[in-house]
C-alpha cells in the first residue's frame, strides 16, 4: 500500500502557499517536508497539523494508491 500526497500540494498552491511556508505553518521538519514530497509515510500527528493549517480534511492532501495486483486491500 502506499499514498500520494499530490492533493496536498494542489490544495497549498489553491491557497497560494508554497512548501517552506507549510512547513512553517504546520511546524514539521524539513525531513518530514521531504519525506512527504517523495510520497513516504508520515505521521498521523502530522497530516492532523496540515489539515488544521490548510482547513481541510486528510481525505483532502492524502490519496491511497492501489499497486499492482493488489486486491482489496491484499496482497
Amino acid at each position: 500500500m502506499s499514498f500520494s500526497y499530490n492533493r496536498l500540494w494542489k490544495i497549498a498552491i489553491d491557497k497560494g502557499i508554497n512548501k517552506t511556508q507549510l512547513r512553517d505553518m504546520a511546524k514539521i521538519t524539513n525531513q518530514t517536508l521531504s519525506r512527504l514530497s517523495k510520497n513516504q509515510n508520515v505521521s498521523m500527528e502530522v497530516l492532523d497539523r496540515i489539515c488544521e493549517c490548510l482547513e481541510c480534511n486528510i481525505e483532502d492532501i492524502v490519496e491511497r494508491i492501489q499497486k499492482e495486483g493488489e486486491q482489496n486491500g491484499k496482497n
